[in-house]
C-alpha cells in the first residue's frame, strides 16, 4: 500500500505495550483507535493486539484505526484515487529493508466495510475482521498479492496466521 503523510497521533497520545509472539521475539508499540463512526466491534484491544503480534515478523510500531465509511472513503480517494470506502488501508512510513528500526504503520479498517463484506460472504464478523487486521499487519512488513507469486505466499501466510486463532481459511 501506499506511504503517506497522513497525520499521526503524538508519541503522548500512543499506548505503547510490550509483547513478544509465540514463535519469535519481537516488540510492539500498538495504539488501537476507535472512531465512533465505525459501528461496534466484534474485538476489544487485546484480541487485535494478539492478531497483530501473530503477524509480526519484525519490531513493529503499529496503529490500528478503526473507521467508518466517510473517513475510509476520504483516505482511499487522498492516497489511492479511488473514490470509495474499502476495507483496509495500511499506511508504511519509511521502514527500509535491512534497517533494524521497528517498520511503522497505520492500519485502517472500515468497518462498515467489514460487517457488509462478512455477511454477504456467510463469515463471521469477527473472523473476517482478524483477517482484515493480519492482511493489514503483512502489508506494512512488505508483503503484497500484486503478482500471482506473492499473493499466493501473502495468502497461505494469513491462512497460517489464522488457523492459530481457529479460523477457517478465509479463501475458501
Amino acid at each position: 500500500m501506499p506511504t503517506s503523510n497522513m497525520p499521526r497521533p503524538s508519541r503522548a497520545d500512543r499506548a505503547p505495550v510490550a509483547d513478544a509472539a509465540p514463535a519469535a521475539s519481537h516488540s510492539l508499540s500498538l495504539s488501537v483507535q476507535y472512531d465512533a463512526r465505525a459501528g461496534t466491534c466484534p474485538a476489544d484491544r487485546s484480541q487485535i493486539r494478539r492478531w497483530v503480534i501473530a503477524s509480526l515478523q519484525r519490531d513493529a510500531d503499529f496503529t490500528v484505526r478503526l473507521v467508518g465509511r466517510t473517513e475510509a472513503r476520504s483516505l482511499n480517494r487522498t492516497y489511492r484515487g479511488r473514490d470509495y470506502a474499502t476495507n483496509v488501508l495500511t499506511f508504511e512510513y519509511g521502514s527500509f529493508a535491512g534497517l533494524q528500526a521497528p517498520v511503522q504503520a497505520d492500519i485502517i479498517v472500515c468497518m462498515p466495510v467489514v460487517v457488509s463484506e462478512a455477511r454477504a460472504q456467510r463469515k463471521r464478523l469477527r473472523d473476517h475482521l482478524a483477517h482484515l487486521v493480519v492482511h493489514g499487519c503483512l502489508h506494512a512488513q512488505g508483503l503484497d498479492h500484486e503478482n500471482e507469486l506473492d499473493a499466493q505466499h501473502m495468502e497461505a501466510l494469513e491462512t497460517l496466521i489464522l488457523k492459530r486463532f481457529r479460523i477457517d481459511d478465509p479463501y475458501r
